[in-house]
């Protein structure tokens, strides 16, 4: 894969090249899995395991964009990457989508809609990002150049 996609939202302000840590890497690696077992608790509230599940899948779609040598200020733009850094199919990173839309729907508005079927696939869905980007430069993006 070349990183044309990506190299286009820098010139147009929407990515930053930055290369990444090892320790960045190592910390969003760490800290989405404890999110991501944390989120198979179903002792917690419908509203804890959310947050844990999308707060996990985002760290670790930072984390496949990370490694690519670009970085973003935009949660949704870290998601919408994902084909790009990762190869994922856009069906999945649109759960993520709608993932990101009750977050901010919780977070700026205090609405919380109790959806178990999303919150199913988001967890699924973080389970299959971790696997991708859990071992050095995994997915298709490894060849790009930051």
């Amino acid at each position: 894969m070349t990183s044309t996609e990506l190299d286009n939202l820098v010139r147009i302000g929407q990515l930053k090249r930055e290369p990444p840590t090892d320790d960045e890497i190592a910390g969003l690696l760490r800290s989405a899995a404890e999110r991501l077992t944390d989120a198979g608790r179903v002792e917690l509230s419908y509203s804890s395991r959310f947050d844990l599940a999308y707060n996990a899948a985002h760290a670790l779609a930072l984390v496949a964009l990370r490694r690519t040598g670009y970085r973003s200020e935009n949660r949704y733009l870290v998601f919408q990457t994902l084909p790009h850094t990762t190869g994922m199919e856009p069906a999945k990173w649109r759960v993520l989508a709608t993932a990101h839309a009750q977050r901010n729907l919780v977070e700026y508005e205090g609405l919380q809609e109790h959806d178990d079927r999303l919150l199913a696939e988001l967890i699924a869905i973080a389970g299959e990002l971790h696997k991708l980007v859990a071992t050095p430069r995994a997915g298709p993006a490894s060849g790009a150049k930051p």
